[in-house]
């Protein structure tokens, strides 16, 4: 093997290791966030009704249900729907001889498209956790209205 294909085979390894890193984080994520959606609609049900506490709560959580949207967006498998094919959406187009062919040929494309399916995974997963933190300072504050029983 030479040093081109050494290099390529790591450079592709190393892709995948990301898409995998990306996809437990956002795993991880994804349980965080239901929990915290659970635990606010326990506590916030049995409280009294306190307008300032309501607004900034709702806000608060429509943010929280956005950053599940977005972590379900990364987790969404990419099939190749915009006409860039790569790994096995490809490969399940392709006979055996040809995959012989593209595999043996054209890692570097394999590369490059999964490297563009990590970014964009990494993207919605750093999207994802800064609503994640504008929700917990929003619910925080409205713990802190409720807590203060602010009236309007």
């Amino acid at each position: 093997m030479s040093v081109a294909e050494k290099n390529l085979s790591a450079a592709h390894a190393e892709v995948k290791a990301e898409i995998a890193r990306t996809d437990a984080k956002t795993a991880l994520l994804l349980a965080f966030v239901g929990a915290v959606l659970a635990g606010t609609w326990t506590v916030a049900r049995d409280l009294p009704p306190n307008l300032p506490a309501l607004v900034v709560g709702g806000i608060g959580l429509a943010l929280l249900v956005g950053a599940a949207g977005l972590l379900l967006r990364s987790v969404r498998p990419n099939l190749g729907s915009r006409g860039e094919r790569f790994g096995f959406p490809l490969w399940a187009t392709l006979t055996a001889e040809e995959i012989s062919a593209t595999v043996g040929g054209d890692r570097a494309a394999d590369i490059a498209g999964l490297s563009r399916l990590a970014v964009a995974k990494f993207t919605c997963l750093r999207r994802a956790v800064d609503l994640t933190q504008a929700d917990g300072a929003l619910l925080i504050l409205a713990a802190l209205l409720t807590a203060g029983g602010a009236a309007w």
